[in-house]
């Protein structure tokens, strides 16, 4: 089966991504290929190192360009998709990268986002318990944001085990500049960013933070509580996630780490490595692959794990391949089975 799939965005990050990828997909056909400010030009000029689509003219981001295809990738400013994909038929599938339709507490989209909330579709995050089913045949899926998805492979092992508290959840991540967007922001000019490292989004104010809440509450059963703080690292590309919780009274902590191991033992792209191996961002660039470690600080009594994923490959584009894949019976791996790049 060959699907016809038109690309929104794509003269950003994270639409180029989502086209970098496709090109190696053998069960895709790449039709149209949409912006808003830049239609009319040549993609080659916005995004060259896409050499096979170089020549293709990028088309309006319209409901008309879009429909008739089988797969729809909406890689828009949050709050652009959902008047787009109500316009869209329901035997397309739609996968929005935007933050549209991730959040199941309307309150909270309102809170961080401002605008009325468009409703929820299944969460393109296949690792999470019962992700996997809920993708299935799904025609809608909302892709998670690149922080989430770091710190929720992180944490929900331990908290789906049962051995980890709900109170005090502390994540600190650092993330490249990618991650950012591609508009031009004098913060994140060259000069700004090189040689240092700065926070933002402190406090619980960073839009991520209630979809990070939801996904560990949904993991723990019950209600947790975060403090997330996200931090600008001077790189491209890369999310480097230090997410730690207590553990329960009575664990046994020398049979914490299994939990981490039952989780992703089967897992494709989760790599839970060896005792005494650290991740790096590096090891995973370009790449779908999640590698993390977990450490036991017994005199603080927490469990301290480390993930590392690239914030534009699995925590968006990859992620969004991944849950296509899924959704139409394709092997979940198909067209992601690039390793990292190195050095």
């Amino acid at each position: 089966m060959t699907l016809r799939v038109a690309v929104s965005g794509a003269s950003g990050y994270a639409g180029g991504e989502v086209l970098r990828l496709l090109t190696s997909h053998p069960n895709v056909d790449i039709g149209s290929i949409t912006a808003h400010s830049n239609a009319g030009q040549k993609l080659g000029g916005l995004q060259p190192h896409l050499h096979a689509l170089a020549d293709r003219v990028l088309e309006p981001t319209e409901v008309d360009v879009l429909r008739g295809h089988d797969v729809v990738f909406l890689a828009l400013p949050h709050g652009a998709s959902a008047e787009i994909a109500a316009e869209l038929s329901d035997d397309t599938l739609v996968i929005d990268a935007g933050a549209d339709h991730r959040l199941e507490n309307s309150e909270m989209w309102e809170k961080f986002y401002g605008s009325p909330h468009a409703g929820t579709w299944p969460y393109g995050l296949p690792e999470l318990p019962g992700a996997r089913e809920k993708l299935q045949n799904a025609k809608r899926i909302a892709v998670p944001g690149c922080y989430p998805t770091g710190s929720l492979l992180g944490l929900a092992p331990g908290f789906s085990a049962g051995v980890l508290q709900p109170e005090d959840v502390v994540i600190v991540a650092a993330s490249g500049t990618s991650g950012a967007g591609k508009s031009l922001k004098p913060h994140l000019l060259g000069s700004e960013v090189m040689g240092g490292m700065s926070p933002y989004g402190v406090g619980g104010s960073h839009r991520h933070t209630p979809e990070i809440v939801q996904g560990l509450s949904n993991a723990a059963g019950e209600d947790i509580t975060l403090s997330f703080t996200p931090t600008l690292a001077p790189m491209s590309r890369g999310i480097l996630t230090t997410a730690t919780a207590r553990y329960k009274p009575g664990v046994d902590v020398a049979t914490l780490r299994a939990a981490w191991e039952t989780a992703y033992q089967h897992e494709h792209f989760v790599h839970l490595l060896p005792e005494g191996q650290w991740p790096t961002t590096k090891s995973v660039v370009g790449s779908n692959h999640v590698v993390m470690q977990l450490a036991v600080d017994e005199e603080a009594g927490r469990v301290v794990v480390v993930v590392a994923v690239d914030n534009l490959t699995k925590g968006t584009a990859g992620g969004a391949i991944q849950s296509m894949n899924i959704a139409m019976g394709f092997a979940e791996e198909t067209g992601l089975n690039t390793q990292g790049v190195a050095p």
